[in-house]
């Protein structure tokens, strides 16, 4: 249903709080008592009421100020509209994460999905079995615009934008390592440049490109590594690295796991590379959602 803009324009909200009391204490000297106003304001604010309704509304009776039929009719239909109103504009809706039923969509990389999800999940069927997350990917180039167009609820991200709107948490920070199969590689942790350089790699690019920052660093160094692989899933690579000679490049996170599933190698990176923040990145629009500030803070303490 569309409101009517021009039906509201006699309406004003304090003359159904004034009629609201006025009905229900029958008396103006009571009711300007109980709204801290004067009886001469309690008196006006019933004259536009009986202007704007078209009837008296209250009849004397006595020491008491009787409603008239339309009076009753109007209570009975306004009192239900008033207490909705003052429920959504004045009560803060709770979030119980026993009983909710929510779904929230988060967008992350496979990698952040293959560290996180396993730890997180059994702890929210615990704590809010009701509580659903639509995990899609995404990737540091394009977590902001899909924010800000409403595709995703909250992305956890490697990205760092500082647009207005943005709200940003660290949850942690972490290292690369490289990482090998033994039955390819017959290589001694920890490497050395050299070492690093002359072995091939595999190479996870969201954007197609043949190289990355750590290509930049070893330039410096006078030194080059032939990349002779790219794929945009960090989930490829255990399986590939147990076919390959190669080494591949992972945030720590990767390392603990895939060593002990698929008995990989893995070495400090040996160039300065600073550690990397993995962040929480959500719309200032969003901090009224009782539901996603949970999951915000559930996916913090989680990390803690």
């Amino acid at each position: 249903m569309t409101i009517k803009e021009s039906d509201f324009r006699k309406i004003d909200l304090n003359l159904l709080i004034a009629f609201a009391v006025l009905f229900r204490e029958q008396s103006v000297s009571l009711a300007a008592d109980k709204l801290h106003l004067g009886q001469p304001a309690v008196s006006g604010s019933l004259a536009r009421l009986r202007e704007m309704f078209d009837d008296p509304l209250f009849i004397r009776s006595g020491h008491r100020m009787q409603p008239t039929a339309r009076a009753t009719e109007l209570h009975s239909e306004l009192m239900p509209l008033l207490e909705q109103l003052q429920s959504a504009l004045f009560q803060q809706a709770e979030f119980n994460p026993a009983y909710a039923k929510a779904t929230v969509t988060i967008g992350m990389s496979d990698w952040i999905e293959m560290w996180l999800m396993p730890h997180l999940l059994p702890a929210l069927r615990e704590q809010a079995p009701g509580v659903r997350l639509n995990v899609v990917t995404s990737d540091p180039f394009t977590d902001a615009q899909r924010l800000e167009g409403g595709e995703l609820d909250m992305a956890i991200s490697m990205a760092n934008h500082s647009a207005r709107w943005m709200e940003r948490e660290r949850l942690t920070a972490m290292e690369f390592v490289a990482l090998w199969h033994p039955s390819q590689l017959q290589l001694e942790a920890p490497l050395s440049r050299e070492a690093y350089a002359a072995q091939q790699h595999v190479l996870v690019s969201y954007r197609e490109a043949t190289g990355s920052h750590i290509d930049t660093l070893l330039a410096r160094q006078g030194l080059r590594r032939e990349i002779s692989y790219t794929t945009p899933h960090f989930s490829a690579l255990p399986g590939l690295l147990t076919i390959m000679p190669a080494l591949a490049t992972v945030p720590q996170a990767l390392s603990d796991s895939w060593q002990q599933t698929w008995g990989l190698h893995d070495s400090p990176v040996p160039l300065e590379i600073a550690p990397f923040e993995v962040a929480l990145l959500w719309h200032q629009r969003h901090n009224s959602d009782a539901a996603l500030m949970w999951v915000r803070g559930f996916i913090k303490r989680m990390l803690s």
